[in-house]
């Protein structure tokens, strides 16, 4: 018989939750009970336990232990398939939103992850003490764990955005442009599954299952709601990061332009002066008042009234001032 790595949790005659191996909560749903499974996806032996205790349509078996998936909710007979995605705990490599893979149906939930999700722990603990009673319990509060666990991330990333627009220094545009860059990446890998997870969870609301009641209902189109606003925030994210790039390219193509202003202005003034004295430093005869001791004085009072005279006219066409 396989073994399976993972915990499962049974509704007692008191109300409360109890742990229970999880072959026998399967066995304990069919009496009218409800039990939580939970399994280790990159367990060897979860397959196995599936395929011998799990009693799933085929399709549903694929999807649980599919590597890849996106948001959804599926009804198939009087249960129904849910992908939701959450945080997971500690970060790490791979997506920011890890997958969460569920069956629900009455009496019994299954559920899958190959990364531990942030907040699982918290479920457990409710359900052992009474607060989840049935599978529409378990995923309305595993949406709304998920939804609390996210909404800050969503709420930083506007944050740093409005940081980074009321800050706009041309003297500090790549540390910008480096932090703009990363809030638009993770802009764009949220909304990757939080899109597909409000059409999940306002697709669950709609189901019709016995198993979901009025409240749970309630708590999954809330979800739904702050997923939706959640979508347009990292919509508007997205593109005020594209907004504040374009300002900090013109302010350094500014920056630039001007120090190029200043060096053509300089280059304009020592042209003249440079040609001026190249041309009576040449080293052949001829050169007017060579032999005067008051040349050398009278060609630094030129070089400079003719500085001068550039720069009032540079001045005049309002050079300095751009």
């Amino acid at each position: 018989m396989a073994e399976v790595t993972g915990f499962a949790i049974a509704l007692g005659a008191d109300g409360k939750g109890h742990d229970v191996d999880p072959a026998e909560g399967c066995r304990e749903r069919a009496a009218g009970g409800f039990v939580w499974v939970h399994l280790d996806g990159n367990a060897e032996d979860m397959l196995g336990w599936l395929r011998e205790h799990g009693d799933l349509p085929e399709t549903v078996f694929h999807a649980l232990t599919a590597i890849e998936t996106r948001p959804r909710t599926e009804p198939t007979g009087q249960g129904a398939l849910v992908n939701l995605r959450g945080p997971t705990i500690g970060g790490g490599e791979g997506d920011k939103l890890v997958s969460i893979r569920c069956w629900v149906e009455a009496g019994r939930a299954i559920t899958v992850s190959f990364r531990p999700l942030d907040g699982l722990d918290e479920l457990t603990a409710r359900m052992r003490d009474g607060g989840i009673s049935d599978p529409g319990d378990l995923v309305s509060a595993l949406a709304t764990a998920i939804t609390r666990k996210i909404d800050p991330v969503i709420t930083d990333l506007g944050d740093l955005v409005d940081d980074c627009e009321t800050a706009l220094d041309p003297r500090q545009a790549y540390e910008t442009r480096r932090r703009i860059a990363g809030a638009r990446s993770d802009a764009i890998i949220y909304r990757r599954f939080v899109v597909p997870q409000r059409e999940a969870l306002a697709r669950l609301s709609t189901l019709e299952a016995d198993w979901l009641e009025e409240g749970d209902r309630l708590h999954l189109r809330e979800a739904a709601d702050r997923f939706a606003r959640m979508a347009e925030e990292l919509e508007a994210v997205r593109e005020r990061s594209a907004l504040i790039h374009e300002q900090l390219t013109d302010l350094r193509a500014e920056l630039i332009e001007n120090r190029a202003l200043w060096l053509s202005i300089v280059a304009l003034v020592f042209l003249p002066l440079t040609f001026l004295t190249g041309l009576l430093g040449m080293n052949v005869e001829g050169i007017p008042f060579a032999k005067e001791p008051w040349a050398f004085g009278a060609v630094c009072a030129l070089c400079t009234g003719l500085a001068a005279a550039l720069l009032g006219w540079f001045a005049a066409k309002h050079w300095f001032g751009r």
